[in-house]
Parts: C-alpha cells; structure tokens; sequence
C-alpha cells in the first residue's frame, strides 16, 4: 500500500465511523428517552443502541470499502500510460465488491474511456508542447516572452547564446538597458499596436538589433503576453560604415603614390622623354609606388572582410603551435637577410578556439613586424603559456581560460604616448620609416580585428631602447565558452 493509499484509508475509517455515529444517533437517543420514561429497562436499551449502531456502522462499511477501492481504481489507471481500446490486458480489472454489481453496472466503462480519453488529451497536448519547443530552439533569431511585469518569461537557444540564463525572471530593461526598446515594450503592455525598433547592444562586440515587439493573442500558462523577436543587422551597419571608410581611407592614402605616378609619367612624356637613364629611375619609383598602392588596396580589402566577419566566432579547436612553426620558418630567409635569429620558447600547446586562416594572418603580421622593426643581429622571441590565474601580464582579468603567445623583439620600442593608437587604421608612429619599409598602417588593425573575432584580447607593451612586446590571449578549446564556441 502506497503512502498515498495508506493516508486516503485511514481518512476514510474516520469519516467511516463519524458517519456511523451520526446515521446511529436517532436510535441511541430514542433509547435513552425510553429509559427516562420507564418505558423500557437500561440493559434493553444498551444492546439496542449497540444493535442499530453495529448495524449501521456494517451497511456503511460495505459502501466506504467500495469508495477505497473505486479510489484505488482510479488511481491506478491514471499511474499508467496511454492504453488502447481493446487491447486486452492493458487495464487492470475492476475491484469486485464482495456479491455486488456496483462496477458491473457501466461505471468501470465511463471510468475507463474518461481515463483513456484524459491520456490521450495529455498526450496530445506534449506532443503540441515538444512541437512547438522545437520550433522555438530551431530559429536562428533571439526571441524573447515577456510577462505583464515585463519579466523575461522564457528564451530560445539563440536568445540565450547572447544574453546568457541570467535575465530570466528579471526585467527586459535590467539588461537591455535601453530606452526606446523598453519604451516599445510599455506601448505595446498598455495596449499599443506592434512596434519596430532599431537599437545598439554595446560591449566587446558591438552588435545591431532590429526588435519587433507584439502582443501575443492570449497569455500562455507561464504568464506570456508579449513576443520580443531580434533580428542582427550587425553586418549590414558594419557594411554602411566600411563603405564609407573605405572611400575615406584609401582617397587618403593612394593620393600620395597616384601624385608620384602622375608627376613621373607627366615628366617621362615631357622633357624626360628622351633621357634614358631617367626613364630607368623613374619606371623604377613607379614601379614601387604601384606595389605600395597594390598592397595598401589588398590590406583593406582584407581589413573590410575582416570586420564584416568580427561578430561571427569562430568555432574550429586550432593546434596553434603549428601555426607558428609554419609561420616561422616561412620567414626564415627574410629573418637570414635581416641577420635576426628566431627563437621559439614553447613546446607542446593546447589547442585554441579559431580559425587557421584567421590565426596565421594574426602571427604572420606580428612576426614580420618584429623582423621588420627589430634591429639588425638581433632575436626575435616567441613565447607562449596558458594563463591558469585568468590574469593578463598587465593585470587585465579574462573571462575564460586562455593561452598566451607573446613576440618579442629588440628594436628601437614604441613611445608610451603611441602605444593606445597603434592599432587605429593608418596610424604610424614614423610614417616616413614605415613607408620606407613597406608598411600600409594597417597590419595592427588587421591583427585587432581578428583577435576580437576570437574574442580574445590583444596587449602590447614596450620600452625605449630595449624593443617591444605583443601579446595575444586566445580562449581554450577545452573552456566552458571555447567548448561552446567548438560545438
């Protein structure tokens, strides 16, 4: 006997032996009055009160003996699954009542297709439920329910994968802090029509929203009222904005080396027409000016794909060692014409999250700038370490666990003054060296973009006299976030 049973028989018994009591009441005091009036004698009037109370506590206990086992019988067809009609042996026999017909009668029949028919409705309604969980997990955009509070309800996967489990419960604005989309919200709860907004998400990644907010027909069972849906315009507004710096940036620095093109061509068609030992030196400068204008048009190509693709993670588990090691000895014979030795402190890393492609072009930069910018005869040092304290070497704090490769070279260092600016697009600390050496002002850029991609984090320091130092975090393919990312 199940707790359950065992507390339903004994609220039975009592309500069994109050009820005997109650329906034996009239006899006992019938009898007591006949005593009082000398009609009948004590003894006489005991045994019939125990007579008509024993009696009807019997006619009482046949019909609470069939409310248990009615009880039980109920039970035990709503603890099983969902029988069919007609199948024999799925449903337990009704109780037997001693001799009497109460379950023969057709009760057992209402009881049993009422049970079949609540099963089936029970079914039904999580097969509706599980259909419609699938179809909110499977949208590729965040969608949000909102209470009468404006509490967060419930979110899809894709709502989650951005905003986290923490908002739920909790107000869309404690979050989302922004005013017009909670100002959309408020119309639409006081009975507004639907209403479409456009508004920023600010943080390591900047993001662009577009949210429709409408009121949901009826409340759900959790409390739903509104339907919050985001839609990313991220690489739409990256794609206006690069446009536009595009033509700014590349105006700005091809006027320089089209001025030296046109002034040559205007001088080798004029009077340098015929002078042929300056037709060799300027076809030469010409010829360097269109390689610096090639390169320059390559790298913002490359730095516009780049930022279209920053908000998008990669997700690939990368051995970042070999990436390295092909890097390196890549450059050897341009390590061997500088007279700059490369030395690679590391032996066995873990693997990162990231994309190779991505990965080779962050150290590839880094590394040819070292060679570039270090001083003849010198080292160029790579390191590299996972962070176990969540701590950058300039105190920053990671929020995931991360490998660190740092390139170290001995060069001239970088004025503290410079160090903020160094990866803003065409900032150079000596445009007139970096020109000389073939740098476009934006291999920095290019390395910050892709390290945000990653969403890992980019430190460089250095000292006057004594070179610099750039230090890449990139999270682990085994972190909680790099394991997520990896999936």
């Amino acid at each position: 006997m199940t707790p359950t049973q065992k507390q339903r028989r004994q609220r039975l018994l009592r309500h069994w032996l109050g009820t005997s009591a109650v329906f034996s009441a009239p006899f006992v005091l019938a009898s007591a009055a006949l005593v009082v009036a000398g009609s009948l004698a004590p003894s006489y009037a005991a045994a019939t009160a125990l007579l008509a109370t024993g009696g009807v506590a019997a006619l009482l206990y046949r019909h609470f003996r069939h409310i248990a086992e009615l009880q039980d019988y109920v039970e035990a067809l709503g603890a099983m699954g969902l029988p069919e009609r007609g199948s024999p042996g799925q449903l337990p026999p009704p109780p037997s009542d001693r001799g009497g017909k109460l379950l023969a009668t057709g009760l057992a029949d209402v009881i049993v297709a009422a049970s079949v028919e609540r099963q089936k409705r029970r079914a039904e309604l999580q097969a509706a439920l599980n259909g419609n969980q699938a179809i909110l997990s499977s949208l590729p955009d965040p969608l949000i329910l909102l209470d009468e509070e404006r509490r967060v309800v419930r979110m899809n996967p894709a709502a989650q994968a951005i905003f986290g489990e923490r908002l739920l419960n909790r107000d869309i604005s404690s979050l989302l802090r922004n005013p017009t989309l909670t100002n959309a919200v408020d119309r639409v709860l006081a009975g507004g029509e639907e209403q479409v907004v456009t508004f920023p998400i600010t943080g390591k990644i900047d993001r662009h929203m577009i949210a429709r907010v409408v009121r949901l027909n009826e409340a759900s069972l959790e409390g739903s009222v509104v339907l919050l849906t985001l839609h990313d315009v991220t690489g739409i507004k990256r794609a206006e904005r690069m446009r536009a710096d595009f033509v700014a940036n590349a105006s700005h620095e091809l006027r320089t080396p089209l001025s030296s093109l046109i002034g040559f061509l205007e001088t080798l068609r004029g009077p340098a027409a015929d002078d042929a030992e300056a037709r060799d030196r300027f076809l030469g400068i010409m010829h360097d000016q269109a390689v610096r204008m090639s390169r320059l048009v390559s790298d913002l190509m490359s730095l516009s794909r780049i930022e279209m693709e920053e908000h998008t993670q990669p997700t690939a588990a990368i051995e970042v060692g070999a990436v390295l090691d092909g890097i390196v000895n890549g450059l050897q014979i341009r390590a061997g014409e500088r007279q700059i030795t490369v030395e690679r402190t590391y032996s066995q890393l873990p693997a990162v999250v990231g994309d190779t492609e991505a990965l080779t072009q962050i150290f590839q930069n880094l590394i040819e700038n070292a060679l570039k910018y270090g001083r003849k005869g010198s080292h160029v040092r790579i390191e590299a370490w996972p962070v176990s304290d969540g701590t950058t070497r300039r105190g920053r704090r990671l929020d995931q666990p991360s490998l660190a490769i740092s390139v170290i070279d001995q060069g001239e260092g970088i004025p503290r003054e410079h160090l903020p600016r160094l990866t803003e697009r065409f900032y150079r600390v000596d445009p007139a060296r970096s020109r000389e050496l073939g740098g476009t002002g934006l291999g920095l850029a290019i390395v910050k973009h892709l390290v945000n991609r990653h969403r890992g984090l980019l430190e460089i320091e250095s000292e006057l006299g004594k070179g610099s130092r750039f230090t890449v975090y990139l999270p682990l393919a085994g972190s909680n976030r790099g394991s997520q990312a990896a999936e």
